[in-house]
């Protein structure tokens, strides 16, 4: 949508939001088609339909976008799982399931946002390692806390370890990137039989 210019244009605190998240759209466009490694401020303003100029007063460089470009789109995933989970209701399973049908279908409907989430967010230096960290830690600590409240009701296993809800992220990450990457399966939404394995396989096998 392009904003009216001249006495027609709407004010600075309705146009600079706007301007933000077309950004961000096409930073996330021109991240999943190009590699952030290949990407460029002029790339971004251009598929944004704006000056680099315009850019720039945005952000201070394609390092700061996608780091803003990755917070938005993990607390998004984030809500949208949270939400999905509580009105699954009580019970383990289908708040399990709930969740991990709105993980996936938040992949299937931001692609250009989740290849930023799960693949290009590596790329901004030390940064976005920890950005990615920070985040999938907190993935894991959700998984914890739904499977601690699950054992709590004797409907599932605890966990053996607290490194068992980072390996259960660290899979479900590597399949969805590998989705993203090489378009295998062909729609995200296939994964959710083997993501649905993975969890139910750390909490259904006996313990020592």
């Amino acid at each position: 949508m392009n904003l009216p210019r001249g006495r027609h244009a709407p004010p600075l605190e309705v146009r600079l939001p706007l301007q933000r998240r077309r950004l961000l759209e096409a930073a996330a466009a021109v991240f999943a088609r190009s590699g952030y490694a290949e990407a460029t401020a002029e790339a971004i303003a251009r598929q944004a339909g704006m000056s680099k100029a315009t850019f720039y007063e945005h952000f201070a460089n394609k390092e700061a976008c996608i780091l803003v470009l990755f917070d938005e789109a993990a607390t998004e995933t984030l809500r949208v799982m949270a939400e999905a989970t509580v009105a699954a209701g009580d019970d383990p399973r289908a708040r399990l399931r709930a969740s991990i049908d709105a993980f996936l279908d938040m992949l299937a409907e931001h692609p250009a946002e989740a290849q930023t989430l799960l693949v290009e967010i590596i790329g901004a230096g030390a940064a976005g390692v920890e950005r990615r960290d920070r985040v999938m830690a907190a993935f894991a600590a959700a998984i914890d806390a739904e499977n601690e409240a699950a054992a709590r009701s004797g409907a599932l296993t605890r966990f053996a370890s607290p490194d068992d809800s980072f390996a259960v992220v660290g899979a479900v990450t590597e399949l969805a990137s590998r989705q993203l990457r090489q378009g295998r399966p062909a729609d995200v939404r296939e994964l959710r039989p083997v993501v649905e394995r993975v969890l139910l396989g750390m909490t259904l096998a006996p313990q020592d």
